[in-house]
């Protein structure tokens, strides 16, 4: 248990250290914000700190660190150290720096801020790459809580209408319609905060939970206890995804940039929601450690849960075995509620990214509607496609915006003469897990290890290497 205390003090004392380092890195100062600037009632509106903070959390969690973790606990306790490391190095980073750029620029999307720095060519690729992921993520999270709703009514005795999941995910999609439609502070300001306290008392009721239950978290080790042997390297590290760095964090921090009313809050709104978000991975990733049985030292009951439970079944067991009756009520709403706020601002993030693309104004009914309808009709047609595939090539892309956003904001210190390892390190290393799966997995090239290992790591120096040419050596040879 030791090595799972260290980790949440590190990842404590990371936000008040390692966050203030970044935070002096940017800059903030006392410059108006877009949300005062420009506020236009839809999308530009001050919100107070506190708030932007839970709907930040919320909107970047979900549950992706719940699901995330759980799934990267199959490889034992070595995920405690992505998740602790990952945060305070990467992902939290890489928040802060796209929350606080899209301030600098008028709280444009990250497409847009690509664009700018790492040229047309990048610009065009992340509008198209956003928008496809961010459908797809508003798509998977609209058909899971859809297809437990109406199994939960079935079990619980209810027949007809209200036990069709088809029923379900037009509600769901319907919702979303509506809440990226409307004015961001009419349903996401004001129910976001109650939910992302719900996330975070779950959090707080598993952790207390495998102690009073008493389950044992073990201690680290680098040992790959999967009972496949999938191996660490890459798979682990797209699997956590949103429990460490997550790409479609870039398409939310700037929802939120558009709403502060000081960049000084950046610190508290990015970089403090993305840690707050590892320690929920933290702690549901030791549970899935300790709760189930290993045998051989492998974790097969947990990995015979997930193959048999899923995702939500396993959430739901987790909590039942952790809290009781208490756990059951939380659970339902996390594995409900929580992907749906996640879905409908996933929409909206698209339609934002359009509008910008486009150059279409919002502050417009008629405008928001040319481009909500076509997108949910989108995510309709998409709903019907095997759940499996869709989140698996989720995940890849999921890594791979995260590695594009960071090589962007490298190239935003540069030329602000800042300190551009901060980003340029863990744009490297996200790099070499991207193109390391891409090669490696299944659903993708299958070439095994021995291709994609020497790939991933030429291709992440590479890119590094081609970085510098475009800023440090270029400057040096006097044509900058």
């Amino acid at each position: 248990m030791v090595s799972f205390f260290v980790c949440l003090a590190v990842l404590i004392i990371g936000y008040f250290t390692y966050g203030k380092v970044i935070e002096k890195i940017y800059g903030p100062d006392d410059r108006e914000t877009p949300a005062v600037r420009i506020n236009d009632g839809v999308d530009f509106v001050v919100m107070p700190k506190w708030k932007l903070f839970l709907v930040q959390l919320l909107n970047i969690a979900g549950l992706g660190p719940i699901y995330g973790a759980l799934a990267g606990a199959q490889w034992g306790p070595a995920v405690f150290l992505w998740i602790t490391l990952g945060t305070i190095l990467a992902g939290a980073v890489h928040d802060f720096s796209i929350g606080f750029m899209s301030m600098r620029h008028d709280g444009t999307s990250v497409s847009e801020l690509t664009g700018q720095y790492l040229g047309n060519f990048m610009k065009q690729v992340m509008r198209v790459f956003s928008v496809i992921l961010l459908v797809m993520v508003g798509t998977v999270f609209a058909v899971g809580p859809a297809s437990l709703i109406s199994m939960l009514i079935g079990k619980n005795g209810g027949s007809g209408l209200l036990t069709n999941a088809y029923f379900w995910l037009a509600v769901v999609l319907i919702y979303y319609f509506i809440a990226t439609f409307v004015p961001i502070d009419k349903i996401i300001g004001k129910i976001y905060p109650l939910f992302g306290i719900c996330l975070i008392i779950m959090a707080i009721g598993v952790g207390i939970g495998i102690f009073t239950h008493g389950y044992s978290i073990p201690e680290i080790t680098l040992q790959n206890l999967h009972p496949n042997q999938t191996p660490i390297w890459p798979v682990m590290f797209v699997s956590v995804a949103c429990g460490a760095i997550s790409g479609f964090h870039a398409t939310q921090s700037p929802l939120m940039a558009r709403c502060c009313k000081s960049e000084k809050q950046a610190h508290t709104v990015f970089y403090g929601a993305m840690v707050s978000e590892g320690v929920i991975a933290l702690i549901w990733a030791a549970a899935g450690c300790a709760v189930y049985e290993r045998t051989g030292g492998l974790t097969t009951g947990l990995t015979q849960m997930l193959t048999d439970a899923g995702q939500a079944g396993t959430v739901y067991d987790v909590c039942t075995k952790t809290m009781g009756g208490v756990g059951v009520v939380l659970a339902m709403i996390g594995v409900i509620a929580c992907p749906i706020t996640s879905g409908d601002t996933s929409f909206r993030s698209a339609r934002l990214v359009i509008a910008d693309w486009f150059h279409i104004e919002q502050k417009s009914y008629s405008k928001r509607l040319v481009i909500c309808v076509p997108l949910l009709l989108a995510g309709a047609l998409i709903s019907q496609l095997d759940y499996q595939v869709v989140w698996r090539y989720f995940s890849w892309s999921n890594q791979t915006l995260a590695m594009i956003a960071l090589w962007a904001a490298s190239m935003y210190l540069y030329k602000n003469k800042k300190v551009f390892w901060v980003t340029a390190i863990p744009a490297t290393f996200m790099t070499a897990v991207s193109i390391t799966y891409f090669f490696y997995a299944p659903e993708c090239l299958n070439l095994g290890t021995k291709i994609a290992y020497p790939i991933g790591l030429v291709a992440a120096a590479a890119c590094l290497v081609l970085f510098l040419a475009k800023s440090v050596f270029k400057k040096e040879s006097g044509t900058a």
